[in-house]
């Protein structure tokens, strides 16, 4: 219907006489229906049809028998509230949903209507009111039903529309993952994945994502874990050592996914897990997939948090699999490959190898000052501190030194997180007590002094920083020149304020301090 004719409509009076001819007793309804359907594509024509009162009774129409009224009804609602987040919600809260997910599992064999129905529900699933409304539905049952009944690649690429927002929800992917969603996706990657068709390519990529995308909640992963048994595990498996990158994108993200609580994590390391993932990135060494890159290294790192992990990853090799990436450009890899790292070095013996490192140590510092990216950066700091604090080793605190890392450990106890200021303290108050010959004059210039006076007349300052800027003071008096700055910014009426601290260890740290303070000067 064209612009003109659509105006005669609204200025004639007409639409408010629609309102009456909508019931579902009525000849024409179906008709009348059609031509707001019509007239609402038209967007100067929807608020018009909305102050005319044609959405309620176009509302109560959804529970009509008849298939011809039901389909134009549905039309007219989706043309009246396209794009129109507030009607939708609208629509919501007058129950449409429901009635819908009715509608489909009564009408499946009727193509148009089905259409109509996804349609909606694909509009309705952008907004999260919609998703417990369809929690509470049988919508998973229904569409896994229709799924499973599609062969043409445009259908089922409809109803993917409208799982995709849906399985964003905790409880819909529960619904989903036991109305056997998975076996679908898994048979459509077993059909696809040796095709070069793009239809092909595409609902391959669509179907692993959204398998990926059903492992992000815990308790349809921990279903589909079935304690590293289950088929589903299994075949996810499979997908890493393919020569699809799509599919060892999946692979190691769903790994990853599956790596979210430490039972899973050490069932799967002891069961060769690590080994595959290395392969994998030995394939993406040299101008690999960024992507599956990022996803292997992820999965590493989750897998790496329980504590009897660590030391099996270790001597699988993770670590030189990890640092062959030492010398990528892409700032999630490098987030990613500092997280693994982190995790791994624990044990003393790692922490010393990797602090020796050179080349590693240089990165590290040219990356904490990687200022457009701020998790890089961070991750650097903390990979910095804790070879420190791991190793408690002379070498390693000579390497970092000479490769320029102590400004940095220096600005990170100005941190605005606790835990990386907490972490910077104890690593400098070690590189103090073990090499502070070596790091003075570097821990002069980047004025610590001056940022632990600050530290400690800071009432905002952590129990635990308070604590740990006193024991470094009283490690930093073995050097001349940081003793006179610390002598010089009266140090001692900060301190003996702190005396009467509520917190225990900081009072008591702060009488020792204040008497090492008194005799030293």
């Amino acid at each position: 219907m064209d612009m003109e004719t659509s105006e005669k409509i609204q200025g004639s009076g007409i639409l408010q006489l629609f309102a009456n001819l909508l019931t579902p007793q009525s000849s024409c309804t179906a008709k009348v229906a059609n031509i707001i359907a019509e007239v609402a594509k038209n967007e100067f024509m929807r608020i018009p049809c909305v102050d005319a009162g044609l959405i309620s009774p176009l509302v109560q129409l959804l529970n009509s028998k008849d298939q011809e009224v039901l389909l134009q009804t549905g039309r007219a609602l989706g043309n009246i509230c396209y794009d129109s987040h507030s009607l939708q919600a609208q629509l919501i809260n007058m129950g449409v949903i429901p009635t819908l997910v009715k509608l489909l599992g009564i009408h499946c064999q009727n193509a148009a209507l089905t259409e109509m129905c996804l349609v909606a529900f694909g509009n309705l699933a952008e907004l999260e009111s919609s998703k417990e409304q369809f929690a509470s539905t049988n919508i998973a049952e229904e569409l896994v039903k229709l799924f499973k009944k599609q062969i043409e690649h445009d259908k089922r690429e409809m109803i993917f529309e409208v799982l995709a927002p849906l399985a964003e929800n905790d409880a819909i992917k529960l619904q989903l993952v036991e109305a056997g969603l998975v076996e679908c996706l898994l048979e459509i990657v077993q059909q696809k994945v040796d095709s070069d068709k793009e239809d092909d390519i595409a609902e391959l990529k669509t179907a692993s994502d959204l398998m990926v995308l059903l492992l992000l909640g815990d308790e349809s992963m921990q279903k589909l874990f079935e304690g590293g048994k289950g088929n589903v595990f299994q075949r996810v498996l499979s997908w890493i050592p393919s020569n699809n990158h799509q599919l060892q994108l999946a692979g190691a993200l769903a790994i990853a996914n599956f790596a979210r609580n430490d039972g899973n994590c050490i069932h799967m390391v002891d069961n060769g897990i690590v080994e595959k993932l290395m392969d994998l990135l030995d394939r993406h060494v040299e101008d690999g997939n960024v992507t599956v890159q990022h996803a292997a290294l992820s999965a590493l790192r989750n897998l790496a948090i329980p504590v009897v992990n660590k030391a099996k990853m270790l001597s699988a090799g993770v670590t030189e699999a990890v640092l062959k990436f030492l010398k990528s450009e892409m700032p999630p890899v490098q987030f990613k490959l500092l997280g693994t790292l982190r995790m791994l070095i624990d044990a003393q013996e790692a922490a010393e190898q990797l602090g020796k490192n050179v080349k590693l140590v240089e990165r590290l510092v040219e990356w904490c000052e990687a200022k457009d990216h701020a998790g890089v950066m961070g991750e650097s700091n903390r990979l910095l501190s804790a070879l420190i604090r791991h190793s408690k080793s002379k070498d390693v605190i000579k390497t970092i030194v000479q490769s320029g890392g102590i400004k940095h450990l220096v600005t990170m106890a100005t941190s605005e997180h606790v835990i990386m200021q907490n972490e910077a303290l104890v690593a400098l108050a070690l590189i103090a007590a073990l090499e502070l010959g070596t790091a003075e004059k570097d821990l002069e210039s980047a004025k610590l002094v001056q940022i632990l006076h600050r530290l400690l007349a800071d009432e905002r300052s952590a129990p635990e920083i308070k604590y740990n800027s006193m024991v470094l003071i009283c490690a930093l008096m073995g050097s001349e020149s940081l003793h006179k700055e610390v002598q010089d910014l009266a140090f001692l009426d900060v301190i003996s304020k702190l005396r009467s601290h509520e917190n225990k260890n900081v009072a008591q740290q702060a009488s020792l301090t204040e008497q090492r303070l008194t005799v030293e000067s």
